[in-house]
């Protein structure tokens, strides 16, 4: 009797430890799962340029604006843009875009600008890019994208996304701003990100936003510093559908002013790569 007892004890004690170690076991992978969830929500990379390879940039992800635009690209800029090697190329896994002082088709400079228009365009998720920025009075870098109907609904109509814009006299402040429909130009909804006892021009930096239906954040080297929402703008919000990027380097223009006589040429703008993904939870 007292066998059976104590047998049966051992077969109760290890029916149960089997079932702890059962619970502990799920209870761990739900927490497992969840968490890979919410880590993972910008890991689908849908581009990515890392320049690795010398020479041109690559003309399945990169097309060029050329010439001088309207007014200067609508904003009074001086440089001609090119996709020439002296303004534009991959070297040592780096894009460099240059801006030199020379006379060129009409212009006292030469610059580039790069966009993905027509070969890459994305709704939603995270935009990024790793740069070190030129500087100088009238210098002016950006990273931004443009709403992909841009032809046929014309600026500001289709939106604009700026990721990074650097005034070059104030090397260590960049803005990031929004544009559509009644808040364009001097009235975009903007803010301002300052390092402290540092500058954007003497090392890399990463610029980046991340693009929900009803957000878009802003981020310089995962700091997110602003946010903005529909109920922030001052007209409709026309950010919910596919944009594409640009990355220029202009010289002068309303936003900036001209380069002056302390202005040193020629000015590079050093780009080690552009990511972007996908949102996981959208996609």
């Amino acid at each position: 009797m007292n066998l059976k007892n104590e047998m049966m004890k051992k077969e109760t004690i290890k029916s149960l430890s089997t079932t702890i170690v059962v619970l502990l076991t799920l209870f761990v992978f739900a927490c497992a799962t969840d968490d890979t969830q919410t880590v993972t929500n910008f890991s689908k990379i849908t581009m990515r340029d890392e320049f690795n390879s010398n020479g041109a940039p690559n003309s399945s992800l990169w097309n060029f604006d050329i010439g001088t635009g309207e007014n200067g690209w609508g904003n009074n800029e001086l440089q001609y843009y090119t996709d020439r090697p002296e303004n534009v190329i991959v070297q040592n896994g780096v894009l460099i875009i240059t801006a030199n002082e020379e006379s060129f088709e009409g212009s006292q400079y030469t610059s580039a600008r790069l966009l993905t228009q027509n070969l890459f365009e994305q709704r939603y998720g995270r935009f990024e890019a790793r740069i070190q920025l030129p500087w100088g009075q009238g210098i002016w870098p950006a990273f931004w994208m443009l709403g992909a109907d841009i032809d046929t609904n014309p600026w500001p109509g289709a939106g604009e996304i700026d990721i990074m814009e650097f005034r070059g006299q104030n090397p260590s402040t960049i803005i990031g701003s929004m544009h559509g429909p009644g808040y364009s130009g001097g009235d975009a909804i903007s803010k301002e990100y300052t390092l402290e006892n540092d500058r954007f021009d003497t090392g890399f930096h990463r610029f980046g936003i991340e693009w929900s239906p009803n957000k878009v954040n802003f981020y310089v080297d995962n700091v997110l510093y602003n946010q903005i929402t529909p109920e922030d703008v001052t007209g409709p919000w026309v950010f919910d559908k596919p944009f594409f990027i640009l990355i220029n380097l202009a010289v002068g223009g309303t936003f900036v002013g001209s380069p002056n006589s302390e202005t040193v040429f020629p000015q590079t703008m050093l780009v080690d790569y552009v990511r972007v993904y996908e949102n996981t939870n959208l996609n």
